[in-house]
């Protein structure tokens, strides 16, 4: 992949000297899905697909920018002077988004830069491609001009770019699992504090499989920050009897206490997958320290339940995917991935069901959605890299 990144650099831009190759991987998350703005637990893994980038410093403030994935748009150039999110730019308002973030943050960018990426993450999906994006860029920043930050830190500015520039209110998860990634092992990060540890993933004899829906969403204006509202308000609620911070300060049974103060039960609904899942994801991480795959699947198929029936946020395409592959035998879980409304689902199944699986849910599938969802055998990998 580096020497095709390059080649394209040098045909886009003129040549590839002084330019370098960069990484940043894509994300799927286990368990734990709406949970991370609300003071929750989650536990996502960085993937080894994700969006590659070659980067050069220029002598002026101009920053042009190019997408293998987006060759139509062709060359799409701004300035250092003007980190304005605009409509006509497109994809790239992403790398825009981090580098307004780093200023505002205090840290100068002396010059302006080429920047050239390719992505091997299916767009739209929900596994970050966004995230993926925003960290790349922030690792490009600070490999460029030695800025002083962790990768951390390149997830918090990463969340921050998103929130204030791009207008979507998403959590530290996507950013934080990217930045945060490790070999084999996914990250089972408490959202409240953002104390975390890695816990190894030991799937002997089976294999993480992400089904692509491909209905197309965009957060911004799915129903995304509706949720989040609901939730904030029947937090509110909550509040007015019981003393708590975040959602996730609750148990089950406390729940069960105090729901009767939320007035809705729409935003009951909302406030019990947020309560519950958080449990769930707990659960889920004790199971696999104690090495009951069969646990870690069957928590997974009960937070796709609740994602569909409590928190809504999965859609006919989702649902179809989930419920095919429940059928399989040698599916251990399967559930919804992401924001939900269109994107992923993530299965564990057995290594010799995968075909199996594949063809029977592929089938079924576009039978009764009309198109084709795709099918990726995925690997946990690291963070962002220099290539």
């Amino acid at each position: 992949m580096k020497e095709t990144i390059l080649a394209k650099f040098a045909e886009v831009f003129g040549d590839d000297k002084e330019a370098r190759a960069y990484f940043a991987p894509g994300r799927v998350n286990l368990i734990g899905e709406h949970t991370d703005y609300n003071g929750g637990h989650v536990f996502p893994c960085a993937l080894t697909i994700g969006t590659y980038g070659v980067a050069r410093k220029r002598e002026d403030s101009k920053l042009r920018f190019y997408s293998m994935n987006f060759e139509n748009l062709g060359v799409i150039e701004s300035s250092l002077e003007d980190l304005k999110p605009y409509k006509e730019a497109d994809w790239t308002n992403y790398p825009k988004g981090v580098m307004w973030a780093f200023q505002e943050k205090g840290m100068q960018i002396p010059c302006g830069m080429d920047l050239l990426l390719n992505g091997n993450i299916p767009n739209g999906s929900g596994l970050s491609s966004s995230a993926s994006v925003e960290v790349l860029t922030g690792f490009i920043l600070r490999d460029m001009f030695g800025f002083d930050v962790t990768n951390q830190d390149l997830a918090l500015i990463g969340q921050f770019s998103e929130n204030k520039f791009n207008g979507v209110n998403c959590g530290i998860m996507d950013q934080f699992a990217i930045a945060m990634g490790k070999k084999d092992h996914a990250i089972f990060l408490d959202t409240a504090d953002l104390s975390f540890e890695y816990a190894p993933i030991s799937l002997e004899g089976a294999k993480i499989v992400i089904a692509c829906s491909n209905k197309k969403r965009g957060l911004g204006d799915s129903k995304y920050n509706e949720r989040r509202s609901e939730c904030e308000q029947a937090l509110a609620e909550i509040q007015s009897v019981k003393k708590i911070a975040t959602l996730g300060d609750l148990q089950e049974a406390e729940f069960e206490e105090v729901k009767s103060a939320i007035d809705s039960d729409i935003r009951t609904k909302r406030a019990k997958h947020a309560v519950y899942e958080n449990q769930r994801t707990m659960k889920a991480v004790a199971a696999l320290k104690a090495n009951d795959i069969t646990a870690f699947g069957q928590l997974m198929n009960a937070s796709h339940v609740s994602l569909r029936d409590d928190y809504e946020v999965t859609g006919i395409e989702l649902d179809t995917l989930v419920e095919e592959a429940w059928k399989v035998e040698g599916v251990i879980g399967s559930r919804m991935t992401g924001a939900g409304f269109g994107g992923c689902t993530v299965s564990i199944v057995k290594d010799e069901a995968i075909d199996t699986f594949i063809a029977q849910v592929g089938k079924a599938y576009e039978a009764k959605i009309g198109y084709a969802a795709d099918f990726y055998v995925v690997e946990i990998g690291d963070g962002p890299s220099v290539l």
